[in-house]
């Protein structure tokens, strides 16, 4: 039976980004997938990594992630292109926690820029006039390819710090021994590792069905579209909206935000949990996106594994006030779904040696390395 300092199971951006501090600091590593690569909420997001929407550790944990996204992408392509996010205010009152975002960042070092209405259109040409206040502007944020980003990191982690990655290794049991674990695949094969850690979203519900029931997690489900190729717009970095401001956490902490109010027609968009981003691939076409709806884990289920026209009725008529390419020549669509805790990351030891760490949520792309090299450090390897 193979020992390792380190099983990792679960092949997203939280476990091989474990995988990556592990092996770098000359641990002995396996990482596990279930399928035959990884296709959960790694692939399934925008690939926009914007540390400046999180709050507290996470932000922290963000700035550091962009640092390990460049690092690695000076030794091996993982589709990092740093050009950039901007948050687009469409009206006063989100103008107003554009500024104070901005006061913020500037505090942290972090470098921003406020931009003009006209500054802003001549930086972006795409977006609708009538949409737009101003700007908030961080130059230092990167996009990647989320189709191809977790490939190219896993291929880096086993050609640079030798890592054993196995792909269809479905884990079935998961038991401690005296100085260890052992973990039994489905075709019986058995690894030992002095420590397992469990990345899998809400599929460690198979191993620890009682510490799954307990967990309170929550999955949300996305929805997502992407167009056709559109070469003929350069649409530079990551566009989020006057929606996004409106949702996320380093906006909610700034103090005018407890006076904002929703306009009427942002109404149905905010019941569905819709912000309106775009980010542009390699390939020229637009991902667009998303909306957001919640089950208990234990109830996921509930949420259907399809998608609703109405829903992405309501993403693209707003997407149409905001830019002014044709958002409606969608070449695809589909559904992700991640897992996430109001307690921020469902963080559970079963013992000395068995650890389950999961429930990242929307945060995962941004943060996960910077977490990452935290965590390993908990855990002695």
């Amino acid at each position: 039976m193979a020992f390792y300092d380190l099983i990792i199971i679960g092949a997203g951006a939280l476990g091989t980004f474990h995988a990556y501090h592990a092996a770098r600091a000359g641990k002995r590593v396996l990482l596990l997938d279930k399928d035959n690569r990884p296709q959960s909420a790694t692939v399934r997001n925008f690939g926009q990594v914007v540390p400046s929407g999180l709050s507290g550790r996470w932000f922290e944990y963000g700035r550091r992630s962009l640092d390990i996204y460049r690092e690695i992408q000076a030794e091996h392509d993982i589709t990092v292109r740093q050009n950039g996010s901007v948050y687009i205010a469409s009206d006063n009152d989100e103008w107003m926690l554009a500024h104070e975002l901005y006061d913020r960042r500037r505090a942290d070092n972090y470098p921003c820029e406020l931009l003009s209405k006209a500054q802003t259109l001549d930086r972006y040409p795409m977006l609708q006039p009538d949409y737009v206040r101003g700007a908030l502007l961080f130059p230092d944020e990167v996009s990647v390819e989320p189709d191809r980003m977790i490939h190219q990191l896993i291929k880096y982690v086993q050609t640079k710090y030798g890592v054993t990655y196995l792909a269809n290794a479905a884990v079935t049991d998961c038991q401690s021994n005296y100085n260890g674990a052992i973990i039994t695949l489905a075709d019986k094969t058995r690894y030992q590792a002095q420590q397992v850690l469990i990345c899998s979203g809400s599929e460690f519900r198979m191993l620890f069905p009682e510490i799954f029931a307990e967990s309170g997690l929550v999955v949300s489900k996305l929805q997502m579209l992407q167009t056709v190729p559109m070469p003929q717009v350069a649409m530079p970095g990551n566009i989020l909206t006057g929606l996004t401001i409106r949702r996320y956490e380093a906006f909610v902490e700034c103090p005018s935000f407890a006076g904002t109010q929703t306009p009427t027609h942002l109404a149905e968009l905010k019941k569905w949990g819709i912000h309106v981003l775009f980010k542009q691939a390699a390939d020229g076409s637009m991902i667009i996106g998303d909306s957001h709806e919640y089950a208990p884990a234990t109830q996921v289920d509930d949420l259907g594994f399809d998608t609703h026209d109405a829903i992405d009725d309501l993403i693209l008529a707003e997407a149409r006030r905001i830019v002014t390419f044709p958002v409606d020549r969608i070449n695809r669509r589909w559904a992700g779904f991640y897992a996430q805790t109001p307690d921020e990351i469902f963080e559970h030891s079963v013992n000395d040696y068995i650890h389950i760490i999961t429930g990242i949520g929307g945060k995962g792309m941004s943060s996960s390395a910077g977490y990452a090299e935290q965590s390993v450090k908990r855990f002695g390897v």
